[in-house]
């Protein structure tokens, strides 16, 4: 297939998911279910690819136009559930989250009894690009497990181990202190499989009793309190993710006019304006020796006293 062949536009799932409706897999899965239709139609397969022109429906509803990116900081506390709905009636946490926040997906997970940091996302897109673990983006967890381990208990982590037919990648494990019948360790990785610390820890004689993250990549927990959430920066997330500059923000023009003011302007075409050449006011800024008298001058110039 050439480039002329190449359909136009975006795939549907990841402009569904784009707007903020649902993660790609997931609009996936209402596309099979018939929840979406293009044009007037509904679709059965996510290969379609899609415009601005085109007019999507998601559940009979048009599909908004999408907000610029946007990222959290929020402070899970142990108790809620990480999805929008559960089977079993259990708090989620987006029933702790402010009422003023849009419509928002987590990045990963963190189980029932975990808490900490978990990222939020009004984007599809940037949902998917943080759980890929090509990225690679170290996550640091405070964990306290009950026993008095060693750090040769934590060795096969370090090299990575199988646990229940599942391939853990190399974890970074260190002893904090031990706190009576507990040990504090600060745990690293780099992808999130799910409850991969608490099994991993299981897989050599430990019992986790609290697990906190407190990092995912350059994103800290820091002094964040429970329940509590923080919007990212948008020049912050840019930097961060790589992303290009969205100037429908108007962030970036603003900037060119603050900065204008500082840079002399002129007409297209014409030459710049610069300072017309003329005779030099010394001798030896003409190119040409200094003379006694000359010399003279200038040393009586120097010793003269400045007027106040």
């Amino acid at each position: 297939m050439t480039a002329s062949d190449t359909p136009k536009g975006d795939r549907i799932a990841k402009v569904i998911a784009r707007a903020g409706v649902a993660s790609r897999r997931d609009v996936e899965r209402m596309i099979e279910e018939g929840r979406v239709s293009v044009n007037g139609k509904v679709i059965e397969r996510a290969a379609l690819n899609v415009t601005d022109k085109d007019m999507i429906e998601v559940d009979g509803k048009a599909l908004a136009t999408p907000d610029a990116a946007r990222l959290w900081l929020y402070h899970k506390p142990t108790g809620l559930v990480t999805t929008d709905r559960d089977e079993k009636g259990r708090q989620t946490i987006y029933d702790s989250l402010p009422e003023d926040m849009p419509r928002v997906m987590s990045v990963g997970r963190l189980d029932l009894n975990s808490e900490g940091l978990l990222l939020l996302t009004n984007d599809g897109g940037i949902k998917r690009k943080l759980e890929l673990p090509s990225t690679g983006w170290l996550r640091k967890y405070r964990v306290r497990v009950n026993g008095r381990p060693t750090d040769e208990t934590f060795e096969p982590l370090r090299k990575g181990i199988e646990v229940e037919g599942q391939r853990f990648q190399p974890m970074t494990v260190s002893i904090d202190r031990q706190q009576g019948a507990n040990c504090w360790l600060t745990v690293g990785l780099r992808e999130g499989k799910n409850r991969e610390i608490r099994r991993a820890m299981h897989d050599v004689g430990m019992v986790v009793n609290r697990l906190i993250r407190v990092s995912y990549g350059p994103f800290q927990l820091g002094q964040l309190k429970q329940g509590e959430v923080e919007e990212i920066r948008r020049r912050v997330l840019r930097d961060q993710l790589g992303l290009e500059e969205e100037e429908k923000t108007g962030t970036a023009k603003r900037a060119v006019r603050r900065n204008r003011k500082d840079v002399p302007t002129s007409k297209p075409g014409a030459r710049p304006k610069v300072k017309p050449k003329g005779r030099s006011s010394t001798p030896e800024k003409r190119g040409k020796p200094l003379t006694r008298k000359d010399k003279d001058r200038d040393t009586n110039k120097a010793s003269r006293p400045k007027r106040r």
